[in-house]
Parts: C-alpha cells; structure tokens; sequence
C-alpha cells in the first residue's frame, strides 16, 4: 500500500511540474510574441581576411526593409534576409536569427546577422578585371577586400581562363609549402603562357601552360637539388620548363 501511494505522489509530482512548465513556456511564448526589433546584431569571423562593414551589412538590411528596427520579431522573413546578404559576392555564407533578451522589467527584440566570407586564394590583376577568387572558384572585385597577401596573377587574364586553367595549379602551389613561399607571382603573356616569378633567386621561370603542372614542378624541384642548391642562386637569369621533360636554364652573362 505505502509502495503504490509512493508511486502515485511520485508520478502527481512529475505532472504538476510538466503542467507548470507548460504553463510557463506558454505564458512566455504569448509574453514575447508581440517583442519588437530594437537591436541588430552583426557577426563576423575575427579570422576572415575579407570583411563587409557593418554600414555596408546593415545597407543591405534596410534593403529588405528599411524599417526592420521595431518591427515585430515574428514577421521578419530570416530566409529572405539571408538569401539577400548571401547575393553579395564575399559572402560565403550567413545565418540570420532571432533572439529575445530580458531588459530590466521588459523583454527586447535582437535580430542577429552572422557572416561568414569567402577566403582569397589569389588575385587577378589584368586589363580583364581587377578581382579575387576562392577555391571554389568564386569570383569577387578587389574594391569589397582590404589588402591579403595572396598570390597575384597579372597579364591577359578572363575570369574562366582564371578559374579553369590557373585554379588548380594555385591550389597546387598553395597546398605545397615550399612553392608556397617560392613563387610570389604568375604573368599570363598573349599565348596563355605562364611566366613565375619566384622570392629566391632572380630569374623568369618560363613555365610554358598549365598543362602537366605537377610534372613541371617536380622537374623545377629536381633542377633547384641538382643545379642551384649550392649558391647558385642568381647564376641563372632563366629556367624554361615549357617543352616535357627538359629544362633550359640560360645563365647570366
């Protein structure tokens, strides 16, 4: 008898403080329903190189509507607010949410914007377009970005030759380290062939077209071990890797 009364105020327990809970979340949900917008909040990665401004974030805000501040929290459209800041070219991504915070004795509206944005993988600076571009293959212009050290591709550059042909030997020279800090920056000449130049040693790397890049690494690699390694540095004026598996080094007269 004890046991089955223990078991009956147990369970009369757990019901009063489900029905409490429910009473309250309630109460709560009819409290903020009618919260107005009063803050915008902005949130962006410390890390990202590329950054829109708050002026520039909240611009395209008021783009939606003008008067998002004090409106009613449950009539802002997050999804459209969301595709609109995603139309612009460094975002990579963003998440609009809405938040309900006590003030003092009231409740207040916060409507917060996080941003993520896209990360440079080089620059293009050409008579065709002054731009950056992701790994994606993302373009976007140079004015939206403060400076990022990446590398720079100059010469007679379109934005598909850029993305299909150059794209994968960046990523290439990006994801090697020592490439990576060798060679500073690419010129495309009228025949779409790339010249490099590179930090150490003062010579024209005439790398001939992107095709078989890795190969042609692998035989500039060989021909720094084998040739240069030793002080040999600026002996060199220029190293043509153009033609397979031969490369000229003209030296300095």
């Amino acid at each position: 008898m004890k046991r089955k009364l223990k078991k009956f105020l147990h369970f009369t327990g757990w019901l009063i403080l489900i029905v409490a809970i429910g009473v309250t979340l309630a109460f709560s949900h009819s409290e903020i329903s009618d919260v107005t917008c009063s803050e915008i909040e902005l949130k962006t990665d410390e890390d990202d190189p590329v950054k829109l401004s708050r002026q520039q974030i909240l611009r395209i805000v008021n783009s939606v509507d003008k008067n998002m501040k004090g409106k009613m929290l449950n009539e802002i459209n997050s999804e459209e607010l969301e595709k609109e800041i995603e139309k612009n070219s460094t975002v990579l991504k963003a998440s609009v949410y809405k938040m309900v915070a006590r003030d003092t004795s009231d409740y207040k509206g916060i409507l917060t914007v996080k941003i993520k944005h896209r990360i440079p993988l080089m620059r293009v600076m050409s008579s065709n377009g002054n731009f950056y571009m992701d790994e994606n293959g993302h373009a976007f212009p140079a004015n939206q970005v403060s400076s990022v050290k990446v590398l720079v591709i100059t010469g007679n550059v379109r934005e598909e030759f850029a993305r299909e042909q150059l794209l994968p030997l960046v990523k290439h020279i990006v994801s090697e380290g020592f490439w990576s800090a060798q060679i500073k920056q690419i010129h495309v000449n009228g025949n779409e062939e790339l010249l490099m130049t590179p930090l150490v040693g003062d010579q024209i790397i005439e790398f001939g077209t992107s095709e078989n890049y890795r190969q042609k690494f692998r035989n500039l690699m060989a021909f720094y071990d084998q040739v240069i390694a030793d002080s040999n540095w600026d002996k060199y004026v220029r190293i043509n890797l153009k033609y397979n598996n031969q490369i000229i080094g003209k030296k300095r007269d």
